[in-house]
């Protein structure tokens, strides 16, 4: 790792420090070099990731033709955090983050490889996916709030917001690569291949971290012990009736809106009656969506209409969502998937920023660890109960009932604070 330079202040980033370049206001934090390496070696990395996304699914799909087994898998992958994630958010706020996703991203890759080598054998069993998913949802409970911490200290506040949405984009754009030729590459050569390239993704990110120079990590004056920097963290965003309602909201969607997911693969056989291929441009007309939906961040997401912009996309989703589940159309799909990808976008994007924004600096790594944890602890809840129902209720019905909850919980949440609505 290169040598840190003379420390100053991690949200100050001075003109020296940020390659100065021309660029338009929707891409901003481009203008900084260590954001610039971040971006290109994420791109690369998640783009990896979604082809074992795929791959994975499919394979699981494949082994039982359940839709319960699909859920266990999506259940095991994000388990772990719901008890390691608040943890994750201590760990964050008092070691240097660079450090700690050099870490994440190495033991990622690992078991990346550990599935590949599996596959070349034939030796792929469900057992062995839920395991493995298990141990990367251990990683992503530290990797999640690292890297959302890790932004202002490449760019600075001032281009935060724009960082946000860049990262947002580049997350969802590696979703429309990422998919398009994993679904190929299932289709052609088989899923061995796509769980080796991600493998072998992951060092484009642990290249761009170590090539970035940081100012000098400042550890905390002040040790207190981590239970206490645990329910300091809880007791500031239940104080907080704004945060604490962010929250709920990314809660609610996790659970009830995106874990339709979760059943994409049985959809696509049953209702679509298509293969790898349409299963992959499927998730690859969501990524596209959503990248739509950064961009729109990006550009106009600093004109102080955040929280209607937020309210509108929490109304839109459910019904996106609902008509997705009784439609038998492909072509209706792709563009459904699409619309889809543009809500769940605008929605946890401003989530995010509005997080950031409203948030003091000492809690930020405790805070979206939260966050974090709405993604990755309490979704398997919402992918579990996909499974169990859509064996007995049929797909249609469970992801329709899906909608109608995620919808009903956002209005109560929206009413109860309707300050929401005029944050900024």
């Amino acid at each position: 790792m290169p040598d840190e330079e003379t420390p100053l202040n991690p949200l100050q980033v001075t003109p020296s420090r940020a390659r100065q370049i021309r660029v338009p206001k929707t891409f901003a934090a481009m203008k900084h070099r260590n954001f610039q390496l971040y971006f290109g070696g994420q791109l690369v990395s998640v783009a990896g990731t979604w082809m074992q996304i795929i791959a994975q699914g499919w394979v699981v799909y494949q082994i039982n033709h359940s839709e319960l087994t699909l859920g266990i898998v999506g259940f095991a992958s994000a388990i772990p955090a719901l008890l390691i994630s608040p943890w994750g958010g201590v760990v964050v706020d008092r070691m240097p983050k660079r450090s700690l996703l050099v870490i994440t991203q190495i033991s990622a890759m690992l078991l990346a490889f550990i599935l590949a080598a599996l596959a070349f054998a034939g030796a792929v069993q469900v057992w062995h996916v839920v395991l493995l998913a298990a141990g990367l949802g251990v990683v992503n409970a530290f990797d999640g709030p690292a890297r959302q911490a890790f932004v202002v200290e490449m760019v600075g506040r001032e281009d935060m917001n724009n960082a946000i949405a860049m990262n947002s984009m580049m997350f969802n754009g590696a979703r429309v690569i990422g998919p398009a030729i994993g679904g190929l590459l299932l289709a052609t050569v088989g899923a061995s291949w796509c769980f080796l390239f991600n493998g072998l993704s992951f060092l484009a990110v642990i290249a761009g971290l170590l090539a970035m120079r940081l100012p000098a990590h400042q550890a905390p004056q002040r040790l207190t012990s981590p239970w206490h920097l645990l329910t300091s963290g809880l007791k500031y965003v239940y104080a907080h009736s704004e945060l604490f309602a962010l929250l709920l909201l990314a809660l609610i969607f996790s659970v009830f809106g995106i874990s339709y997911s979760t059943l994409l693969p049985a959809f696509v056989d049953q209702m679509l009656h298509r293969g790898a291929a349409s299963f992959g441009a499927i998730n690859a007309a969501s990524g596209l969506g959503a990248v739509t939906g950064a961009l729109a961040v990006a550009q106009f997401g600093d004109r102080g209409f955040r929280g209607r912009w937020l309210v509108v996309a929490n109304a839109a989703f459910p019904l996106l969502l609902f008509a997705f589940a009784y439609n038998p159309s492909y072509p209706l799909a792709l563009l459904l998937s699409f619309g889809l990808g543009v809500g769940f976008m605008l929605q946890f994007t401003l989530i995010n920023i509005l997080l950031q924004t409203h948030v003091a600096d000492d809690m930020r790594g405790r805070v979206l660890s939260l966050y974090t944890l709405t993604f990755f602890g309490f979704a398997p809840f919402g992918n579990l109960a996909m499974g169990t129902l859509a064996e007995s209720w049929g797909l249609s019905l469970t992801i329709g009932l899906s909608a109608a909850v995620a919808a009903a919980l956002a209005v109560a949440v929206i009413w109860a604070v309707p300050r929401l609505r005029q944050m900024a």
